[in-house]
């Protein structure tokens, strides 16, 4: 099956982009409901960090070293780099007697305006603690420690990332057919999005053993700490904090975006061809207004789908649109 039309960009009397994808939306059931080819092979990126955290709980390494919500939060995080993040992780390793040195994730600048100006116009420099993805890296050292494993977790063969795969292939019901590595130099098994939306699902609707109780416990600390997961104006917390408790959301490079809905029981994910993040974000956004689960007011929904498009001077240049036949 070809892409489904899903976002359209205009300018003026002119469509000047379409953007493509593939979407699905799954219960314990199966597929509710489908756009383009649910079969579509994917990595799925960072939209997947709360699968790769469960080992952390499942295992028993994260009650072991006393981690709190808030941490279960940033284990699944692509946070902003801001202070709060930064400085959280930094405590997060103090206590378990390691220092930045032990990550493998590499260093960035970080996207939090503030951080960035004190970084640029000081004499610091970044760390691997700005990094995205270094509460999931904590979550990896926690885990880590707990099986008694060498240095390089990010290593394919590697325990900890044996245990990811692991869980990644049970919860999404598939044998991986390959990864790539990602950013943050940790493998990123690929799916069909079929998959990870039926991940997502159980995720929602946890059965009530090991696996479930730390689903549960995942989803929970996304849901109470939204802040934690991205930050201040982005997406996944501002959905979040738009569904009053009511959704998870994660997002991934190259346009992948999930979302988890426990009152309903159902698991989203879906792919925009061509990598372009703002198409992820307008149609994840279009799918949850389709579910009825944000608030249609909340401020999110203009900023990535509804409000015009202005230039520098403030003149209206254009808008986003949904494709005919896609939903929101």
């Amino acid at each position: 099956m070809q892409p489904a039309e899903m976002i359209e960009l205009w300018r003026g009397d002119l469509c000047e982009s379409l953007h493509r994808g593939h979407a699905v939306i799954c219960d314990r059931h199966g597929v509710v409901e489908a756009w383009g080819s649910p079969s579509e092979i994917i990595l799925p990126r960072s939209s997947c960090k709360m699968i790769q955290a469960l080992p952390l709980i499942e295992s028993g390494a994260a009650d072991a070293a006393g981690l709190t919500d808030r941490q279960l939060a940033l284990a699944c995080a692509s946070h902003s780099g801001a202070s709060m993040h930064v400085d959280a992780v930094d405590r997060w390793l103090t206590g378990l007697g390691m220092t930045e040195g032990d990550l493998r994730c590499g260093c960035h600048m970080p996207r939090d305006p503030d951080e960035r100006h004190r970084l640029t116009c000081g004499t610091h420099r970044p760390t691997q603690l700005h990094n995205n993805c270094s509460g999931k890296h904590a979550g990896f050292l926690t885990l880590n420690r707990h099986l008694g494993g060498g240095s390089e977790y990010v290593e394919v063969d590697h325990p900890v990332q044996q245990a990811v795969r692991a869980a990644f292939e049970e919860v999404t019901g598939e044998e991986s057919p390959g990864f790539g590595i990602d950013g943050c130099s940790a493998p990123n098994w690929a799916c069909s999005l079929t998959g990870l939306a039926r991940a997502m699902a159980r995720f929602a609707q946890p059965r009530d053993d090991l696996r479930g109780r730390a689903m549960r416990r995942l989803v929970d600390a996304m849901r109470t700490h939204p802040e934690m997961v991205a930050g201040e104006g982005r997406v996944c917390t501002d959905l979040m904090r738009a569904g009053r408790g009511r959704i998870a959301a994660k997002t991934g490079a190259e346009a992948v975006f999930v979302a988890i809905l426990p009152d309903e029981g159902m698991g989203v994910a879906l792919k925009i061809t061509d990598g372009a993040t703002r198409a992820a974000e307008a149609a994840i956004t279009a799918l949850l207004l389709y579910l009825g689960v944000i608030d249609r007011n909340a401020p999110v929904i203009g900023r990535v789908l509804t409000d015009p498009i202005r230039n520098w001077r403030g003149i209206e240049t254009g808008q986003m649109r949904l494709a005919p036949g896609f939903p929101g």
